[in-house]
């Protein structure tokens, strides 16, 4: 069983519900435990909050989503024309230090590299494709 959905959003926050909804749904349709739902959810909505924040910067485009759920894996594509920016190339945020230490922002990356279990970045014909990949976990 495969199941899968492609949405086109304007660089707007008031877009990333509806994202959520439909990633819980083919999902839980795959069944997915609630952890991975809401791992892969805020993996997602972080890696296109940056998109909207600091690729678009205010300027109309758009964002592409893909999502396709096949037996034991999710793989969330997520297409923008905005500035050239590969995430995988941030450093690991140094957590070494106190809170009130440390830079405001810049751990959204951190968070997506821990939660997901394969990150790919490429840019091609003029646009950004950042690939996460969940997997189930083996049903104990």
């Amino acid at each position: 069983m495969s199941s899968s959905f492609v949405l086109t959003i304007k660089p707007d926050l008031n877009e990333i519900p509806a994202i959520s909804i439909a990633l819980d749904s083919v999902m839980k349709n795959h069944s997915f435990v609630e952890e991975e739902i809401l791992d892969t959810q805020l993996a997602v909505e972080e890696a296109i909050t940056n998109v909207i924040v600091h690729g678009y910067e205010g300027r109309d485009g758009e964002i592409v989503i893909r999502c396709r759920a096949t037996k034991g894996i999710v793989e969330i594509e997520i297409e923008d024309m905005a500035i050239p920016f590969d995430p995988l190339t941030l450093p690991e945020p140094d957590l070494t230090g106190s809170v009130d230490d440390r830079q405001i922002g810049g751990l959204g990356i951190f968070l997506i590299r821990r939660v997901m279990d394969e990150i790919v970045y490429r840019y091609e014909n003029n646009k950004n494709i950042l690939v996460l990949v969940k997997r189930k976990k083996a049903d104990s």
